[in-house]
């Protein structure tokens, strides 16, 4: 199964790849070399550390590796403007309850983050909005309860 990405996140993942690959692996590496030559390895901490270093940073690469293998890129760019929600676009929203004005970005599921104004196409926000266009309200159930929002525009950056 694929799995949506932006052209930003993968972009993300691709260097966080070429950082553990080109960087972090050959450093653990010459780490577990240098507690090597300390001697006995049973009660070598440093060796553990670094054995154990490894294991996380190999890790990660092939969850990266993973991730990209089954991606779906879409650059945003390229996505059809016709005004409906759809995965990549930036979504300004007017709650309305409390008039509160919200702008979120849909991205994949890495590349979620609150803060940043960057919800995944999995939440519950984003399952309401996708399909829709600037003027609908939507409904949305979320863990803090009922919420309407309100479509002000979509944005295609």
């Amino acid at each position: 199964m694929k799995t949506p990405m932006t052209l930003r996140g993968a972009e993300a993942l691709r260097e966080e790849l070429r950082i553990l690959k080109g960087e972090t692996r050959p450093k653990i590496i010459a780490a577990i070399a240098e507690a090597r030559a300390h001697g006995d390895l049973r009660e070598n901490a440093e060796y553990h550390a670094a054995r154990e270093q490894q294991s996380f940073a190999e890790g990660r690469i092939k969850e990266i590796e993973a991730k990209l293998s089954s991606a779906l890129v879409v650059d945003v760019g390229q996505v059809p403007r016709d005004g409906r929600v759809v995965f990549g676009v930036t979504v300004l929203l007017c709650d309305a309850d409390s008039g509160e004005e919200l702008r979120y970005q849909i991205v994949g599921e890495d590349e979620a983050d609150l803060k940043a104004g960057r919800i995944s196409v999995n939440s519950p926000i984003a399952r309401a909005l996708i399909g829709k266009s600037a003027g609908d309200e939507v409904e949305v159930r979320t863990p803090g309860g009922a919420r309407r929002l309100e479509i002000v525009r979509v944005e295609y950056i």
